[in-house]
C-alpha cells in the first residue's frame, strides 16, 4: 500500500504536457500558456493623461496657490480618440481629459478640481510637478518585455494585458481527453427508471464537472456491466482518450474485474491501494505510457481520489508548474475521534472568525454519503497517527469548492 506521497511520486511522471494549440484569444480562458509572451509595443503606447484637467508645462504654474492663482490661455483640448493636439507653446495650456494624448511641450497636469474656468483663460490654483497625473509611454510595459511566461494560467487579467497588447492568438499545452468508465451492474443514468437494487451513477456526473473545473475534456462512456468481457471491450475504447479514469470494480470482491481486465487488455499496472480515508482501493496502471486510474465506486472515495491524486497530475498535464494546492492553518471546532492509520480528508465547513479560520467537520464522513460534500468548502487533512483530536487544535485544510465567503462584506469591518 503507497502513502500519498508515494502515489503522487508513481503517477506524476505519466503525466507531462500534450503538445500545444494554437487558439483565439477569446478561447484561451483557464489555458496555460505553452509560450512564453513578449510586449508587441509599449504601454501605454503613448504620454497621456490620468485625470480630467489641463496640461501644463510644470514651470508656468509653479508658483499657483489658492490665493495667487496663475492665469494661463487654453489653447484647444485632447480627448481620448480625438485629433492629437498641437504643441502646447510656454505660458499656455491645453484642456485634457483621462486616457488623453499629452500636447507635445507639456509635462505636467493639474486636475479639473483646481482650477476656474472663465471663457478661454483658466485660473490655476494649485501647482503641478514635473510628471504629475501624467501615465508615461512605456510606463507600464516597455516593447519587447516579458508580459507573461509558459505555464502561466489565462485569468481575467492576463486576457485583459494580451488584449491590451492586440495579440488576438496564444500557444497553449493541449487539454487532455478524460474518459470515465464506470463498472456495475446497478448502475443507470438520469432519467432511468430505477428497478429495485439499481441506482443512479451519481459518480459519473461529479466526475465529469470536476475534470471540467480542473480544465481538462471528459468523455463519457456508457457503464460497463460487471463481466470481465464487457469492461475489456470498454477499456479498449476508453483508451482511445489521453486518460482514462474507471470507477468501480477495484476493490476485492467476487465481482470486482477491472484489475484483471487491465491485465487481459496489456494495462501495466503500478500500483493498488492507497493510505488514504476515504478512497483506499484507487489504483494506477499505464498503457504504453498512458494513464490508467481506477477510483472506488463509492462517491465520496472517488471524490477525494480524484482531488488528492488525480488533479494535481492533471494540473501538471495541462501545462501549470505549480499543480498542488496549498493546505491553509485552521482550527477545529470540536473534538473528532478517528480510527487512525490513515491520513485521512474529512470534509468540513470553514468559517473566519476573526483573525483564524475555523473548521466544522460534517458529521457525515462515510465514503459513501454524498450529503457530506454538500455545503463543504474545506477538507481538513488529519494525521494518520491520531486517534483524538480536539477542538480548537490547529490542523491543515484545503479551501474546496466555493471557498470562504460570507453574508456580511469584509468592507462593512472597515472605516
Amino acid at each position: 500500500m503507497r502513502s500519498i506521497a508515494e502515489a503522487l511520486a508513481s503517477m506524476l511522471p505519466a503525466f507531462s504536457p500534450l503538445g500545444e494549440e494554437e487558439v483565439h484569444l477569446t478561447e484561451s480562458a483557464g489555458r496555460y500558456l505553452s509560450r512564453e509572451v513578449r510586449a508587441r509595443f509599449d504601454s501605454p503606447p503613448f504620454d497621456n493623461s490620468a485625470m480630467d484637467g489641463y496640461a501644463v508645462r510644470a514651470t508656468d504654474v509653479a508658483s499657483a496657490t489658492k490665493d495667487t492663482p496663475v492665469r494661463l490661455p487654453v489653447r484647444g483640448e485632447s480627448r481620448a480618440g480625438g485629433a492629437l493636439p498641437g504643441h502646447l507653446e510656454p505660458g499656455a495650456t491645453c484642456r485634457i481629459f483621462t486616457g488623453a494624448p499629452m500636447p507635445a511641450g507639456a509635462d505636467a497636469i493639474v486636475i479639473q478640481e483646481d482650477t476656474d474656468r472663465d471663457g478661454d483663460e483658466v485660473a490655476i490654483r494649485e501647482s503641478s510637478p514635473e510628471g504629475r497625473h501624467v501615465r508615461a509611454q512605456g510606463s507600464d510595459v516597455s516593447s519587447g518585455a516579458l508580459l507573461l511566461r509558459a505555464g502561466a494560467r489565462l485569468w481575467p487579467g492576463e486576457i485583459g494585458l494580451l488584449a491590451s497588447q492586440n495579440i488576438d492568438r496564444v500557444h497553449v499545452f493541449r487539454r487532455p481527453k478524460v474518459a470515465i468508465l464506470s463498472t456495475g451492474d446497478e448502475l443507470r443514468q438520469l432519467g432511468d427508471e430505477l428497478e429495485p437494487g439499481m441506482i443512479i451513477n451519481s459518480n459519473v456526473y461529479v466526475l465529469t464537472e470536476m475534470l471540467r473545473e480542473v480544465g481538462a475534456i471528459p468523455v463519457d462512456l456508457p457503464a460497463a456491466r460487471d463481466t470481465l468481457t464487457e469492461i475489456e471491450a470498454a477499456l479498449r475504447t476508453a483508451l482511445e482518450a489521453d486518460v482514462v479514469i474507471t470507477t468501480g470494480g477495484v476493490s476485492v470482491g467476487e465481482y470486482d474485474f477491472v484489475n484483471e481486465a487491465f491485465e487481459n487488455v496489456g494495462i501495466e499496472p503500478m500500483f493498488w491501494k492507497v493510505r488514504i480515508k476515504p478512497g483506499k482501493p484507487a489504483s494506477f496502471a499505464k498503457y504504453q505510457g498512458k494513464p490508467v486510474i481506477g477510483v472506488p465506486g463509492n462517491p465520496i472515495s472517488a471524490m477525494v481520489a480524484f482531488e488528492v491524486l488525480i488533479a494535481p497530475c492533471l494540473r501538471k498535464m495541462l501545462g501549470d508548474p505549480q499543480p498542488h494546492p496549498q493546505p491553509v492553518v485552521a482550527r477545529l471546532r470540536d473534538s473528532y475521534h478517528r480510527r487512525p492509520g490513515r491520513v485521512e480528508i474529512a470534509r468540513a465547513v470553514a468559517t473566519r472568525e476573526g483573525d483564524e479560520i475555523v473548521v466544522a467537520l460534517h458529521r457525515l464522513q462515510g465514503s459513501g454519503s454524498l450529503p457530506s460534500f454538500v455545503g463543504v468548502n474545506a477538507l481538513v487533512i488529519l494525521p494518520a497517527d491520531r486517534a483524538e483530536l480536539v477542538a480548537g487544535e490547529k490542523v491543515e485544510a484545503i479551501l474546496w469548492g466555493p471557498g470562504l465567503k460570507g453574508p456580511i462584506s469584509l468592507f462593512d469591518r472597515m472605516s
